[in-house]
């Protein structure tokens, strides 16, 4: 039998406190924030955290989720866009995070964080990355008419994504110097351009030794 689904007001509940975990996460890492203070911001006890989310690693993962648009803790996730239209759906959300610098200061500190040893999202974001790379390396081979095995299309999946990552941090320095929805476009456009017609990438001599 399935488990009953949460009632709308303890979803509603959980979802304060997925949101205040992506302040407090974001503002002082994962290490450094306290379970006290997303209660607070949440409106809720210590205790009441822990019985939405069983722990400090599973509020999380499940604050991870939801920054991604999965299902997490019962709150349902977003629709997922799938095929070339998966690109065009990249550039919306580097636009829309222009608007939200919370939820990108979350994700580039934790990102961050999971390097080191021990780190509970570590296997997510190893696994995050994993599932990244492939969706968009299968969209890259489709619009070009390559494999997605083609170590051209996986290395280009891998640069968009180093692309994106690397632009957000740069823009929570100094936001007025970076136009992330337009360096993103620019380099999609040309990594595009470049499968479909067979064009090598630009080389460069190496210094004499």
């Amino acid at each position: 039998m399935r488990a009953p689904r949460p009632h709308a007001r303890t979803l509603a509940r959980r979802e304060a406190v997925l949101r205040a975990a992506m302040r407090v996460f974001g503002q002082r890492g994962y290490n450094k924030g306290a379970l006290v203070e997303v209660a607070e911001q949440a409106g809720m006890t210590h205790a009441g955290v822990l019985h939405h989310f069983g722990s400090k690693e599973g509020l999380l993962i499940a604050m991870l989720q939801y920054r991604d648009g999965e299902e997490a803790a019962g709150i349902p996730g977003r629709a997922q866009t799938e095929g070339p239209a998966f690109l065009d759906h990249l550039l919306d959300t580097v636009a829309e995070n222009t608007a939200r610098p919370g939820v990108v200061q979350t994700y580039a500190v934790l990102a961050a964080e999971s390097v080191t040893e021990g780190h509970p999202a570590q296997d997510y974001f190893r696994d995050r990355f994993a599932r990244l790379r492939d969706k968009i390396a299968g969209v890259l081979a489709e619009v070009s008419g390559l494999d997605a095995s083609d170590p051209d299309v996986r290395d280009d999946a891998s640069a968009l994504i180093a692309l994106m990552d690397g632009l957000q941090v740069q823009w929570l320095l100094d936001p007025s110097a970076v136009d992330m929805p337009r360096v993103v476009e620019k380099m999609l456009d040309e990594l595009v351009d470049r499968l479909r017609t067979g064009r090598a990438a630009p080389s460069f001599p190496r210094p004499a030794e």
